[in-house]
């Protein structure tokens, strides 16, 4: 049992690189559309690259979004609107009515006949104005053509009548003045007037709750075909064009074919497919990051970083194309690389971001141009951001990105319409705002840098401005030193600039690199400035120790201050594990017939494992060593740098640092310009 907890222990990156890599593929593969795939592409206005095709089964031929979306529009505008009869209201208003001239016979003394006629005159007005209907002020507008006949409701009867023979408020008016015209006098018409215009109320109005159900019904039974294929008939020719009826019938094909390609049996098989497609792409980039970025490879950090930021973007695309396929666009792809480029490299970048957009391929509609579309992107996007920290570079980036967008798709839609005149501008938009949410890069970056312990070339601006608390410590401390390291910083980034290093990660680690000495500055000679050297009084065992362990203590303060684990790299690494020369070839001298113990003279090291590192060993040294030539000339220089880095070379300091020799000459070239520069000969002047 032990032996196996042990194995276990042993293993554990490994197990954790297989966990990751199984969860991160049945995430992927859950994300995928369930439906099969057609083996046929083609799009509207291209070429049937393939032979002959005749229908393999009976199907029919599905009608167009498009032409459903009119149909519907047709039923809503050509549907018939329901207006409800309230019956009640008339026999209220009749009732009111009979009322209200009783009460005015008793006031005005009339007789019964006179009565009568009063009564027989309002009424057969409330019966005219009611036969047709009194529609409510409110339901007048909603016919727009006052000769569209309309449904009048009364419970489960329904009559039709043109909506212009309905009365309104004018036309009630009008009826009751018609409606009086008798041999009455004046003032008892107008007192009959009053009382039919009060008491008439509308008895029509719009249910719209009816016409709903109607247009819904309607709606629901729009037949969703328009004809049918037989089993063996010819539908494209090899070299037709796919468009019109042709495009209709491959499209209801496709349908059909994928509808019945995922079925219950087949789901198992079609998921293992995916599973096998999905795996490889994974095991590609895990096969990548072994053979080109083994530190990466091996820091399970950055692996299940790389991972999850594949997984956030296919998780991202998928929900908006659930939500609407038309906003494909503005998911900002382009993101992916930045953030890859800004913490990593610009090669791994681009195969992540590759890998990415091929998965969403089995994701997306129209999936070549797609694909296309964002890799060539991508590749621009590799190409273009640089720099970070300088905001001008990226708003020029992600202008030149969405215009890279925006000419592909140009390109596509009139290969696909054969003109420009059907190309949909509002693609366009959803570019713009693709480009504008990849400036969410940069608050990306800052909280994978929180959560994942990352460093990008933001944070390295931040920590090599000489303001900060532990530079300032170091200046007021050891002075000299860190005039030495500013001088070793301006030598770094010069000869990464050449060879296309990362100048502001080994600039940055250069102003650190030496900041164990702040325990003891006296010690080391460029902070002497008395003329005594304590190293005199101590044996060189001694001084040995107090100099290798200003790496020790430089680790020790870098994380104190909790500075990133790759600056804290070119503190380990800049002395790599050579040795203290000048004590140990003293102590030799001292015990001549003693065997001086190496290992007492070494820094623990490791070597410089990057060409960050490597530059900076080789700019310390040379720095260092430069402060000892009395004359220094071209000559004097130039051999100077030859030895030390050729001593370098044979103790092996450069073997893991993935440096060719050319950019080892090109290193020492700029070393030599940047000496003979600061130590250039001035004119001697007369006294």
């Amino acid at each position: 049992m032990s032996n196996f907890v042990n194995k276990l222990y042993q293993n554990n990156t490994i197990i954790f690189k297989v966990i990751l890599f199984l969860v991160t593929t049945i995430a992927i593969v859950y994300l995928f559309p369930k439906g099969g795939q057609f083996k046929y592409d083609f799009s509207n206005g291209q070429l049937w690259r393939y032979d002959n095709l005749y229908a393999p089964f009976d199907f029919a031929i599905q009608k167009s979004e498009e032409e459903i979306k009119i149909e519907k529009k047709q039923i809503d505008a050509n549907a018939k609107l329901y207006f409800i009869v309230d019956k009640t209201i008339e026999n209220q208003v009749k009732s009111s009515f009979k009322n209200k001239v009783n009460s005015l016979s008793n006031i005005d003394t009339l007789s019964a006949e006179k009565t009568k006629l009063l009564k027989n005159l309002g009424l057969k007005v409330i019966d005219e104005i009611y036969k047709t209907g009194f529609l409510e002020v409110v339901s007048q507008d909603r016919v727009s053509n006052k000769d569209e006949l309309v449904a009048l409701r009364n419970k489960n009867e329904v009559k039709d009548v043109p909506f212009k023979n309905l009365y309104n408020s004018n036309k009630v008016l009008k009826s009751i003045t018609n409606g009086l015209d008798t041999d009455l006098n004046e003032s008892l018409r107008s007192q009959i007037f009053t009382i039919l215009s009060e008491i008439i109320k509308p008895n029509v109005t719009y249910d719209a709750i009816y016409t709903d159900k109607v247009i819904d019904n309607e709606t629901k039974n729009i037949s969703y075909t328009k004809g049918k294929v037989s089993a063996g008939e010819l539908i494209i020719l090899k070299g037709d064009l796919v468009e019109g009826k042709k495009l209709a019938i491959l499209n209801s094909l496709k349908s059909e074919s994928e509808s019945n390609v995922w079925t219950e049996s087949n789901y198992n098989w079609i998921i293992f497919g995916y599973t096998i497609l999905v795996a490889l792409a994974l095991l590609m980039l895990l096969l990548f990051l072994q053979r080109n970025r083994i530190e990466i490879f091996n820091n399970n950090n950055k692996v299940t970083f790389i991972f999850f930021n594949v997984f956030s973007m296919i998780f991202i695309q998928t929900l908006v194309i659930n939500y609407n396929s038309d906003y494909l666009y503005v998911v900002p792809l382009s993101i992916l690389p930045i953030i890859l480029k800004a913490f990593f490299d610009a090669r791994l970048g681009l195969f992540t971001h590759v890998l990415t957009v091929l998965l969403l391929g089995y994701v997306v509609p129209n999936s070549f141009e797609f694909i296309y579309l964002h890799i060539i992107a991508g590749i621009v996007t590799i190409l273009s951001v640089s720099e970070l920290y300088k905001r001008a570079n990226l708003f020029i980036s992600v202008a030149q990105i969405t215009g890279i967008y925006m000419i592909t798709y140009f390109a596509f839609s009139i290969i696909k319409e054969g003109n420009a005149s059907q190309i949909n501008l509002d693609y366009f938009m959803l570019f713009a705002v693709n480009g504008l949410l990849s400036f969410l890069a940069i608050i990306l970056i800052y909280i994978y840098e929180k959560v994942f312990g990352l460093v990008s070339d933001v944070t390295l601006l931040e920590l090599s401005n000489t303001n900060s608390k532990l530079l300032r410590e170091l200046n007021e401390k050891a002075p000299g030193t860190f005039q030495h390291s500013m001088q070793v910083a301006n030598l770094a980034e010069a000869a990464a600039n050449e060879i296309g290093a990362n100048s502001m990660l080994v600039r940055t680690g250069a102003l650190y690199h030496d900041v164990g000495k702040m325990a003891n500055p006296m010690y080391f000679i460029e902070n002497q400035t008395t003329g005594v050297n304590p190293h005199h009084e101590l044996s060189p065992r001694d001084s040995a120790k107090i100099i290798t362990d200003h790496v020790i203590k430089g680790v020790e303060i870098a994380k104190k201050y909790n500075l990133p684990d790759r600056i804290i790299d070119f503190i380990r690494t800049h002395h790599g594990t050579s040795t203290t020369y000048y004590f140990l070839m003293k102590e030799r001298e001292l015990n001549p017939d003693t065997e001086v113990d190496v290992k007492k003279f070494q820094y623990q090291g490791p070597n410089p494992f990057s060409k960050e590192t490597a530059i900076l060993m080789m700019c310390d040294a040379a720095e260092a060593a430069s402060k000892s030539l009395k004359t220094p000339t071209a000559q004097s220089i130039s051999d100077l740098i030859d030895k030390i880095i050729e001593k370098q070379m044979s103790d092996n300091q450069f073997l893991n640092s993935d440096i060719t020799f050319k950019e080892i000459e090109i290193i020492k070239k700029v070393i030599k310009k940047k000496l003979l520069n600061i130590y250039h000969l001035r004119v001697e002047y007369p006294d």
